[in-house]
């Protein structure tokens, strides 16, 4: 479920210390319900999924149309990730990383991504942060562990974007309503299909 804004930034997460220059897109609540040391599985679970193996044709389409665009526009070449250093970048752009204050650029290592062309940032017990750098955008997914007024925790999914200029605005403008229509609502599906019930 779509949340508004003020549910992500209502909460003393410490990714507020690092985004200010970043346009907070979307907020979704996760179909993910346990206890308050169930964060762990949403880590696990979120880091092993692959859009490519999803049950839903579209999902699977859509990310399909993504990487082969991707990789024929060259939006996410070997330059352009948040493992290279700035000055290695086209754009200049810095990883988050670099911005990390020193507890949590210390903290717990997390899974590596199955699918996805993202690196970590940072791993707390109640929140894990992550960042891709492209030539369109430097987007960061934040997932935290709540509290609901029904005595579960759930997972909530925060996604923060800064466009490269032109093309990351029309990169963004484009997808949005694939996002918002398809992906989202089907992954959400996904999730909690395979959400672990114990």
């Amino acid at each position: 479920m779509r949340l508004p804004e003020s549910a992500h930034a209502s909460r003393p997460w410490r990714i507020h210390e690092l985004t200010g220059d970043f346009s907070l897109e979307d907020v979704w609540a996760l179909p993910t319900p346990g206890g308050p040391g169930d964060f762990p599985r949403l880590v696990e679970l979120i880091a092993s999924f692959d859009p490519a193996r999803s049950s839903y044709a579209a999902v699977r389409a859509l990310f399909g149309v993504r990487e082969k665009v991707g990789e024929a526009l060259g939006w996410e070449d070997a330059g352009s990730g948040p493992d290279k250093a700035a000055a290695e970048r086209p754009d200049g752009r810095r990883s988050l990383r670099e911005r990390l204050p020193a507890d949590l650029r210390d903290g717990p290592p997390a899974p590596e991504f199955a699918a996805f062309p993202f690196t970590q940032l940072y791993l707390t017990g109640e929140e894990w942060a992550v960042e891709a750098i492209n030539r369109t955008v430097h987007g960061v997914l934040h997932f935290g562990w709540v509290a609901g007024d029904d005595g579960l925790h759930r997972g909530q999914m925060a996604i923060y974007v800064r466009r490269n200029g032109l093309l990351g605005a029309a990169y963004m403008a484009a997808i949005a309503p694939f996002r918002h229509a398809v992906v989202y609502p089907r992954i959400m599906r996904e999730l909690e299909r395979e959400w672990p019930r114990n």
